[in-house]
């Protein structure tokens, strides 16, 4: 009965054992975030941001409206009576001279004479007096019409003369002479550094019909006449076409434009939230296109644009417009894309894959088959921009005198692309710095065998492909068309380029380029 007795109590003994060991390891397991001991110091863990350049960017700005505008415009600014004439001519029809000479006077020279007056004679004697009159007369222009293609802009304004004479020499009472011209005008605009605009007049005109009337067998011609009064005229559309452009009120709508374009555009709303905000620095003049009846002065604003990630940048301080700068190059729109890959969703990776890894089961060189078991894995930026990968394990020899261990060890190594790639992957992975020379265990030759490391450094690659799609998507819809106030932002991005990954406090960060092209345009909003 009592060996009998022995021998339950053995069981029972071992029983007791192997729950304690069982509940042993399940302590372990629950409480390993705060009791397992670091067989490695932990890598330094960076904090920081990802920080990314201001880009340099222009955004066209162009202010367009109709050559009926300006027309009309023209038309109500230039008198329809051009320039009005009445003066008194002592000498409408000159008198006559003749010239009488019987014996020419002569110069000869080496044998060889010719006639240089007259000795005996009458020479250029006026023989009828000169024919006074009184001419009056105005001349009246029709509609002005403008019209062009590209960059030529063309002014074509039809002027009609009427002159009369009247009192000719107390015979003739009245004659009237009428003349038609065609006057065209090539204009070229701009804009001064005060933003008023500007225009450069080449005038060119002809008589289609010149100014004139027959009297008493003479043609008499006034076109002198009409030309001195038209000249000042034609002159004077240098003065009127600006006036007519400033209908535009172009200094009016970039104070609004300008002040507005001071702000910060959402491009992403999360994973990561990240902004764009724009500074504008200066502003030029780019030039002006006619297209059919609209007329479109382009401007193009320089902006610095920046991309933030994380919470709305405040706006940047509104300066006044500054004068016009010269013509500024087109460069495009330029911003950064943030594409952030959270650690916290490569640890659950690198878990489940070290798990099936200790299913298959660990051989080490020089030790054998081990039971090994992997628990919470913690992933971070430290320096140098290397990853920090903490992984909590248990090994257990089966064959060789090596005792169970357990602990936390930590790994860095550095991750990278390809150029061009959006696939992420590690290298150098291997155990961070040196062990602590107080725990020797199984868990350094684990960590350092090439069959873990592989494990984890084909569960840390990463393929940005999906969030680099997702993020390029939210980013076109921010900037395809957004409203400030009565100005539209629109833009397109036509080139993008993504850099090499970095290691930052928020996570796996790839930056992508983006370049295109940006409007504003004046749209008001409808009260």
């Amino acid at each position: 009965m009592a060996t009998g007795r022995r021998v339950r109590l053995k069981w029972v003994v071992a029983a007791i054992v192997l729950l304690l060991a069982v509940a042993g390891g399940a302590l372990w397991w629950v409480l390993s975030d705060r009791s397992a001991p670091l067989v490695n110091p932990a890598p330094p863990r960076l904090t920081a941001a990802a920080q990314l350049p201001s880009q340099g960017s222009t955004i066209v700005v162009p202010i367009s409206t109709s050559l009926d505008v300006i027309e009309a415009e023209l038309n109500r600014t230039i008198p329809a009576t051009l320039w009005q004439i009445d003066q008194r001519e002592a000498a409408c029809i000159p008198g006559q001279r003749v010239t009488i000479c019987p014996v020419p006077k002569r110069e000869c020279k080496n044998g060889k004479c010719r006639k240089v007056g007259c000795k005996f004679g009458l020479e250029r004697t006026k023989v009828t007096p000169d024919i006074a009159c009184r001419i009056v007369g105005n001349a009246r222009r029709g509609p002005i019409r403008l019209s062009g293609s590209g960059e030529t802009l063309m002014l074509h304004m039809p002027v009609r003369a009427t002159v009369q004479v009247r009192d000719l020499g107390g015979v003739i009472r009245q004659e009237t002479a009428t003349g038609a011209a065609d006057v065209r005008a090539r204009v070229r605009l701009g804009l001064a550094r005060d933003w008023s605009p500007t225009a450069r007049v080449e005038i060119d005109y002809g008589w289609s019909q010149a100014p004139g009337i027959d009297i008493l067998g003479r043609r008499i011609r006034f076109t002198g006449k009409a030309d001195e009064k038209l000249a000042p005229v034609i002159a004077g559309l240098e003065r009127s076409l600006p006036g007519a452009l400033a209908q535009l009120k172009v200094r009016s709508e970039l104070d609004g434009l300008w002040r507005q374009g001071f702000t910060a555009i959402e491009l992403n709303r999360d994973k990561p939230p990240a902004w764009m905000r724009i500074t504008p620095q200066r502003m030029g003049f780019g030039g002006y296109r006619v297209q059919g009846r609209t007329l479109e002065l382009t401007l193009a604003a320089e902006a610095l644009t920046e991309t933030f990630i994380g919470d709305r940048p405040a706006d940047p301080v509104a300066t006044p417009l500054p004068p016009a700068a010269g013509r500024i190059g087109d460069r495009g729109l330029r911003f950064f894309i943030p594409v952030l890959a959270d650690y916290a969703q490569l640890e659950p990776v690198v878990e489940r894959a070290l798990t099936k890894l200790a299913r298959k089961g660990v051989s080490l060189e020089g030790v054998g088959p081990i039971d090994a078991q992997f628990g919470k894995v913690t992933i971070y930026a430290t320096d140098g921009g290397r990853l920090a990968v903490g992984v909590q394990a248990q090994a257990d020899a089966r064959n060789t005198p090596f005792g169970a261990a357990h602990g936390v060890v930590w790994l860095w190594g550095t991750p990278y692309n390809e150029p061009g790639s959006q696939l992420v992957k590690v290298r150098d992975l291997s155990i961070a710095t040196g062990t602590d020379s107080r725990v020797v265990n199984l868990l350094v030759p684990l960590f350092a065998d090439e069959q873990v490391l592989a494990t984890i450094r084909d569960a840390l690659s990463h393929d940005f492909g999906k969030d680099y799609a997702r993020v390029l998507a939210a980013a076109r819809r921010a900037v395809a068309e957004r409203r400030e106030g009565d100005f539209l932002l629109s833009a397109q991005i036509r080139r993008v380029t993504n850099g090499t990954i970095r290691a930052t406090g928020q996570g796996l960060f790839m930056p992508v380029e983006a370049e295109g092209v940006a409007r504003i345009r004046y749209a008001p909003v409808r009260r």
